[in-house]
């Protein structure tokens, strides 16, 4: 959420960041500003009528004291009573419909964020290994002849968008997420959490889900609840509503995922690429103000790790203002090359939200002069199975049609190698 003070004093500025989504954001902001002057001047006023009580309630008692009548101040304290008590019902719903439109404005992009209206505007950062020019055999028909996963099955269980690994499929799973959470916890000084899969909806709203993108989440309980859509919303909410003493604090979480919106049908969304349900182990900072933009650099390198230790080539891209996540100030992308779909396949998001999650959350931390500021928060997929799955056998299939693991798993998967047809 912005901050309402930002956008009262320099209103321009604010619009203009907002502009580089693509969007005007004019009506937005005028409506904020109205509301915002509104419930002002209904506070003054509500303040200035509570000075008055309290002056005249004095007068009244000396008065009395004095054995003077009191029946015209009284009746004047009287009306102040009512108006007051009429006023404050006005403050509480001028603030509530202040916040309700603040939620619906996206974090400012970050100034030195590329401009652009959308993905063709992303510039490359780095690259790292050797995408092969060759298309090789895709996850679909590999899954289907080593027995790795059933998506017809699972169809039949849950309809489209979901998939259920089996046998080897299932372990090789298993194995991604052992040790994604090891690499993190034990090389990358991540603290794992293993946190509740349903949610309430303030902490979808605290994280930015709610209530731009309800339409494409799981809810339960009237809509009270709501299955993860990324551990980013349980494990960010971890601390909301309190004030810190002692930052950085990073964190990994596994979770189920769960997302509505899985795509149009077609290549692209084949097999596990784009499903309603997947795995994924989530990175997620809370640091100070000036620490932010350091811990943003660290996080992505600890999600490109994964990719170098299971020697999957990939491009990190700089998302533009035009393609920027809605609580995003910056986000690069992590792209892995899928050799059977001959594209590259985006399998983490590493984004910076300053303080625009922990204005929504009421999450602070002491600074150094003993101020109580709000926290500045990131996240980062650490990865998506899903598309680390279907590269890493894609990448690794061999001639004879088996998967030849790199070395990181093997110890995990307890084999080297997935299927032979030698």
């Amino acid at each position: 959420m912005l901050d309402i003070r930002l956008i009262r004093e320099n209103p321009e500025k604010v619009q203009k960041r907002l502009a580089t989504r693509g969007q005007p954001y004019q009506t937005e902001i005028a409506a904020v500003l109205e509301c915002d002057f509104r419930r002002r001047q209904a506070e003054t006023r509500l303040q200035h009528l509570n000075g008055e009580r309290k002056r005249l309630s004095k007068q009244i008692g000396i008065l009395r004291g004095q054995g003077k009548g009191t029946e015209e101040m009284e009746s004047q304290v009287k009306s102040f009573a009512d108006e007051m008590e009429s006023l404050n019902t006005q403050v509480a719903a001028l603030d509530a419909h202040q916040k309700e439109l603040l939620l619906q404005l996206p974090n400012l992009p970050a100034e030195t964020v590329p401009l652009g209206n959308d993905s063709s505007s992303n510039p490359i950062l780095r690259t790292w290994g050797k995408c092969t020019a060759e298309k090789k055999e895709d996850h679909v028909a590999i899954g289907t002849r080593l027995g790795l996963f059933d998506s017809d099955r699972a169809t039949k269980i849950s309809g489209s968008g979901f998939t259920c690994f089996t046998g080897l499929g299932a372990r090789l799973e298993r194995s991604l997420l052992n040790f994604l959470l090891d690499l993190h916890t034990l090389q990358h000084g991540y603290q794992e959490i293993s946190p509740p899969f349903l949610i309430h909806r303030e902490c979808m709203i605290g994280t930015g889900q709610l209530p731009k993108f309800e339409e494409d989440m799981y809810s339960v309980e009237n809509g009270d609840l709501f299955l993860a859509p990324t551990a980013e919303v349980p494990v960010t909410n971890l601390h909301r509503d309190e004030i810190l003493n002692q930052l950085p604090l990073r964190f990994v979480a596994y979770t189920p995922c769960f997302r509505r919106e899985a795509g149009s049908a077609g290549r692209e969304t084949r097999g596990l690429i784009r499903m309603h349900q997947f795995d994924k182990v989530e990175l997620v900072k809370i640091c100070s103000a000036e620490s932010s933009d350091a811990e943003l650099e660290s996080l992505t390198a600890d999600a490109e790790k994964v990719l170098q230790l299971l020697e999957l080539p990939y491009r990190v891209i700089d998302l533009c203002s035009g393609d920027l996540g809605f609580s995003s100030s910056r986000t690069y992308d992590i792209e892995v090359w899928s050799p059977g779909q001959g594209a590259f396949l985006e399998v983490s998001s590493c984004s910076h939200f300053c303080d625009f999650q922990s204005r929504r959350m009421n999450l602070r931390y002491k600074d150094t002069n003993g101020k109580n500021r709000f926290a500045h928060t990131l996240n980062g997929s650490g990865t998506a199975l899903a598309r680390l799955y279907v590269a890493l056998i894609e990448t690794h299939l061999q001639s004879d049609g088996s998967v030849l693991l790199p070395e990181p798993l093997r110890d995990y998967f307890k084999a080297d190698v997935i299927g032979s047809v030698s």
